[in-house]
């Protein structure tokens, strides 16, 4: 069967649109591979507007055993879909949605090429901060294949970034907390994202260069979740806190 990337592109905006989830479509696309659903996620972000910077996922060792793949996989971030400091999180404009800590990057020089190290990443990197991502995948019940979830941008929906902490601070070592109305749901390290946060956004800069793009200055990266996510719904309060990044607190309604 042949794939129209327009066709599925326009069936996830319609999935989010309408908040009704869809079933992946390798269900009835089984071929569909990876680089395909680039195609689709890159028709989606020639759409979306004003970008803010890029995201990743699957940057866990584990996870990417649990799902069969060697790397991790990328999306963008929509700068409208930025939440501010103090705002509560619409859970009704969004379908399925969970919640994760990351730890920020946001870039003071451009970064592309090759053979980015993430040592040249803490170099270029302008600041640190703690974030919460919101996913939101538009396929039932979150189930989907690698191919499915880089055509639906890695589950990409809201996004809240903390006041900014000068880039001195070791990432790898900062221990992370996610809170859930005021229990401990998650901790984790900074090393879960690809065994240091600056490792995951150096392959994001490998391969963007594949594509003949880059990473700007003023970019921001969500470097990849770093605790499993949790699902929220209005009422719920969710807290991410990394040491030395600072913690950030967000309301659901």
């Amino acid at each position: 069967m042949a794939i129209d990337i327009t066709e599925l592109a326009a069936r996830l905006r319609k999935a989010e649109a309408d908040r009704v989830a869809i079933e992946p479509l390798t269900d009835e696309l089984p071929d569909l591979g990876v680089g395909t659903g680039y195609l689709v996620q890159r028709e989606l972000r020639e759409e979306a507007g004003p970008l803010a910077g890029w995201k990743l996922g699957l940057t866990s060792r584990a996870k990417q055993t649990q799902v069969g793949v060697r790397e991790p996989i990328y999306g963008f971030l929509a700068a409208e879909r930025a939440l501010d400091l103090g705002a509560t999180l619409d859970t009704g404009a969004l379908i399925q949605p969970r919640a994760e800590p990351e730890i920020a990057f946001t870039l003071g020089r451009d970064l592309t090429g090759p053979h980015v190290t993430a040592t040249d990443v803490l170099a270029a990197t302008a600041s640190l901060a703690v974030a919460l991502e919101i996913i939101d995948s538009r396929y039932r019940d979150y189930r989907f294949t690698p191919a499915d979830v880089v055509a639906d941008n890695t589950s990409a929906a809201r996004y809240l970034i903390g006041p900014p902490v000068s880039a001195g601070v070791d990432p790898r070592l900062a221990g992370v907390v996610l809170e859930h109305n005021g229990e401990v749901v998650a901790t984790a390290c900074g090393a879960a994202a690809l065994g240091h946060p600056a490792a995951a956004v150096a392959w994001l800069v490998r391969a963007l260069a594949v594509e003949g793009d880059g990473l700007r200055a003023g970019e921001v990266v969500l470097s990849g979740g770093l605790t499993a996510a949790v699902p929220v719904v209005p009422g719920d309060v969710v807290v991410a806190s990394v040491d030395r990044l600072g913690s950030i607190e967000l309301g659901c309604r």
